[in-house]
């Protein structure tokens, strides 16, 4: 291992960015998980791996020296009505620790107790929520989605009162920034210009180094957060992956997923699909996520108009036109991806409708959408095998599918080439709500962590399968179908 490397970068900042605060100790801390492959790319000395000095910093009941946590400050719009004043409430950043590549990745402890930033809270973490973050940003890691990470799960011994009693755990997530949209929101609605600068200079100089070379580094650094946004966007909606809760308090400006709450993996496809319990009017549906990332990227572009230009009129033109940029950016990015899940080596814009005319086929007849596209493969040497079984309509299936067929024999790539190309886009196994669900409900009740195991071991490599575990990658049956997540606040 090389050597290992601490930084309190943020931290140094100090007011108004963030407040030093201790995690409040725990009753009973025991091991429920840890990531020996992410501790080694972080550098992280062994005595820190499953051993009691581990368990001690992953709990917050004994830190280490080299930990200085904080509380990150942060606004945001909330279902769209704006919160001047969120905040870390119910995490802290321990440190900064830098790879062998010198790339800087925050960790932090997510349920380790009251914050400034808490407000009616108790800054806890059930254990449900805990193990969902740690299997779905595992798998989504495993998918190649930028993401947070989990390092570790810690099980606290005390128990919090949510709908019922439950038990209080710690996930300690790594990332390469914790800095959301919200950030830059709550830095803004403060009007002190100097402290936006600084701000922002310091986000240029962590996350996007190259803006600080071009002629109007501010200009840049919103066209490369808006261009990070664009790509993830439409890597969370080719996988049928809804986050749930897409607030600006939520978006991170490195383009990672972050703050894994309501999110699910869509079972049977619905563009109008929600799971947040409170997202009554679908805003946050599969369907309007590109919408809202662009909404958001408005806010965020918002509050760089001071750093844009001295001319207000002139700031403003900037950031539309770089606004303007993401529709394209993602539109191109989305097609890309869904040519690839249909056995397209290189889509173009003629074949947005037949991939449009799938999304329609799968929508009318209620077809999983992991299952149709993985299943896709086997339909390309026979259209009446594979995913044709998951379509009632079959004449409609088969309308599309000779039309599939045809773009397929024109791009003159051999079948078996084209198979192992969608076999290597279209997951076979991905977090199923279900499958999480009986893992927490296993856990919970009775401290069984097998089926969690089991999950986290297998979305490891989730473009393979072996006949012993395809009951994982089975979709719920009506009796199982999951129609809420829940964040554990």
């Amino acid at each position: 291992m090389s050597k290992f490397t601490v930084k309190q970068t943020l931290a140094a900042l100090g007011a108004p960015y963030s407040q030093p605060c201790q995690p409040t100790p725990v009753a009973a801390p025991h091991w429920l998980a840890f990531n020996p492959a992410l501790a080694a790319k972080l550098q992280l000395p062994e005595k820190y791996w499953l051993t009691d000095a581990g368990l001690g910093l992953f709990s917050g009941n004994t830190l280490p020296d080299w930990v200085k946590p904080v509380a990150h400050a942060y606004a945001g719009h909330q279902f769209g009505h704006f919160v001047p004043q969120l905040g870390d409430g119910r995490a802290l950043l321990l440190a900064e620790l830098e790879d062998a590549n010198g790339q800087l990745f925050d960790v932090q402890l997510k349920g380790a107790g009251r914050t400034p930033f808490s407000r009616r809270g108790d800054g806890r973490a059930p254990l449900g929520p805990v193990l969902r973050e740690y299997l779905v940003s595992e798998a989504m890691h495993a998918l190649g989605v930028p993401t947070t990470r989990a390092l570790a799960a810690v099980i606290t011994g005390d128990w919090l009162q949510r709908e019922t009693a439950e038990p209080g755990a710690i996930i300690t997530r790594v990332a390469k920034s914790h800095i959301r949209i919200g950030s830059f929101q709550y830095v803004a609605a403060h009007g002190d210009a100097a402290q936006l600068k600084t701000f922002a200079n310091y986000v240029i100089a962590r996350h996007y180094p190259q803006c600080s070379q071009a002629a109007n580094p501010y200009l840049a650094l919103l066209e490369a957060v808006i261009s990070a946004q664009a790509q993830l966007i439409a890597k969370w909606m080719s996988l049928g992956f809804i986050h749930g809760v897409m607030n600006t308090d939520n978006m991170s400006i490195s383009g990672e997923t972050i703050d894994y709450g309501p999110c699910a993996f869509m079972d049977a496809f619905n563009p109008a699909q929600v799971y947040s319990f409170i997202d009554k009017q679908g805003r946050y549906a599969w369907g309007n996520q590109s919408k809202i990332a662009s909404w958001n990227l408005t806010r965020f572009a918002e509050t760089l108009l001071p750093l844009l230009s001295a001319e207000p009129e002139q700031a403003i033109e900037l950031a539309t036109t770089a606004l303007q940029q993401f529709n394209g950016e993602n539109e191109a990015a989305f097609l890309q991806l869904m040519g690839e899940k249909i056995g397209l080596k290189s889509a173009t814009k003629d074949d947005e409708v037949l991939i449009r005319d799938l999304l329609n086929l799968m929508s009318a007849n209620s077809a999983d959408f992991s299952q149709t596209f993985r299943l896709l493969s086997l339909s390309v040497a026979n259209t009446t095998q594979g995913a044709a079984q998951l379509f009632a309509d079959s004449s409609s299936w088969q309308q599309w599918a000779n039309r599939w067929q045809t773009r397929l024999t024109a791009q003159g790539l051999a079948l078996n080439e084209v198979q192992q190309q969608m076999d290597a886009t279209n997951p076979a196994l991905i977090p199923r709500n279900h499958q999480i669900a009986k893992a927490i409900e296993l856990a919970s009740t009775e401290g069984d962590l097998s089926l969690f195991n089991r999950l986290h071991n297998e979305l490891q490599t989730p473009f393979e399968l072996i006949e012993a575990n395809a009951d994982l990658a089975l979709p719920p049956t009506a009796e199982q179908c999951i129609g809420n997540t829940f964040c554990g606040t």
